[in-house]
């Protein structure tokens, strides 16, 4: 977090927290919803600012509650996801993920297949789902504990199963289980679209 950011929350600790002004879509794009009904899940536009999305990756963060918000300033934004906490992609060297934020993830504590095909990893830095254009080359490169190819693995995942999965020379093994996708928030422990506490 910015240290101007942690001034201005030492100065002014109570300012009322804002909601359905900020997305994050599926594909790691920041979007601002100019009449505050993001909650409403219209797409919002897109912020196009490298400073301002910097910023925002920048202060990024969550509360006990699973609520990922953006802190700007003293206030408190909290943020519809689309899809997950993070977006996760390969490094340009195709080997470890990156968060749509531009941090790496030094480590995977679980993977979760959805029924539509994405791939979720839990991260010490949250859940996380990769980038449609990255799954291909990542699921290419995966195996299971015994080294067997984990694409031809997939095929028999039954509903509720889990099986050990490695991204080799990268990160640990880890199980994989299967979801649905409407389940995702529950079994990765985040809120989707918070809303505002009631007065």
């Amino acid at each position: 977090m910015d240290q101007s950011v942690k001034d201005a929350l030492a100065r002014w600790p109570n300012v009322p927290a804002v909601h359905g002004w900020l997305s994050l879509d599926a594909r790691g794009r920041w979007r601002l919803h100019p009449q505050g009904q993001a909650a409403g899940g219209g797409p919002g536009e897109s912020i196009t600012n490298t400073q301002i999305q910097e910023f925002i990756n920048r202060n990024y963060g969550h509360d006990e509650a699973g609520r990922w918000f953006f802190q700007n300033g003293p206030q408190r934004v909290y943020v519809r996801l689309d899809a997950a906490p993070y977006v996760l992609r390969l490094a340009d060297d195709n080997r470890a993920l990156l968060t749509h934020t531009n941090a790496a993830v030094k480590s995977v504590s679980g993977w979760w297949l959805d029924d539509e095909g994405q791939l979720y990893a839990m991260t010490p830095l949250g859940a996380g789902i990769v980038l449609d254009r990255d799954l291909p080359p990542l699921l290419e490169r995966m195996t299971t504990e015994g080294g067997a190819a984990l694409l031809d693995a997939l095929a028999d995942l039954a509903p509720g199963q889990a099986i050990t999965a490695r991204y080799p020379e990268v990160y640990a093994a880890a199980p994989l289980q299967s979801m649905a996708r409407r389940d995702a928030p529950a079994r990765l422990g985040f809120e989707p679209n918070p809303a505002a506490d009631p007065a």
